[in-house]
C-alpha cells in the first residue's frame, strides 16, 4: 500500500529538458531539469541541515544523461553535469511538480538576493566563480 502518489507515467525528454510525470491521482507534470537539478535533495545542494544549502548556479542547459531507478519510490537522476547523488521520491516529484511557479520564484529570488541578476545566475558557473561544494567528501 503506498502512502502517496504513485506515477504511472514518467519520460524524459532530453530535447526540451523536461521531465514528465503522471501520477495515479490524475496529476501530470513537466518538470524542467534546470529545476530538478537546483531542488536535488542531495548533501552537495542541500548541505547537511537548514542554512546550509549551496546555491545551484549555470544549470539553465543541463541535462540528464540517465536515470536509475531507487526501489519502488524513486529516481535517481544522471545529470550531465555529473551531479548524480540525489534520489527524488515520488513524493518530492510530485511536489516539484506541484510548487513549481512558488519554487522558481524563490530560486530567482535566491539569485538576486547573491548579486546575479535572474539570467546570468542561471548561466554562470559556480566554479569559475570560485565557488564550492560543501567541503565534505560523499
Amino acid at each position: 500500500m503506498s502512502s502517496g502518489p504513485t506515477p504511472v507515467s514518467f519520460k524524459v525528454r532530453t530535447q526540451s529538458r523536461v521531465m514528465e510525470v503522471a501520477f495515479d491521482d490524475g496529476a501530470q507534470f513537466s518538470i524542467p531539469f534546470e529545476l530538478l537539478r537546483v531542488y536535488s535533495p542531495s548533501a552537495e545542494v542541500r548541505g547537511h541541515g537548514h542554512g546550509q544549502e549551496t546555491l545551484q548556479t549555470g544549470k539553465r542547459e543541463v541535462g540528464i544523461v540517465g536515470v536509475e531507478p531507487v526501489g519502488n519510490y524513486g529516481i535517481k537522476p544522471i545529470f550531465s553535469d555529473e551531479h548524480s547523488s540525489g534520489i527524488f521520491t515520488w513524493e518530492y516529484l510530485y511536489q516539484l511538480g506541484r510548487d513549481q511557479d512558488a519554487m522558481w520564484e524563490n530560486y530567482l529570488q535566491k539569485l538576486e538576493a547573491a548579486g546575479f541578476t535572474r539570467e546570468s545566475g542561471r548561466d554562470q558557473d559556480m566554479s569559475s566563480a570560485g565557488g564550492s561544494a560543501c567541503g565534505h567528501h560523499h
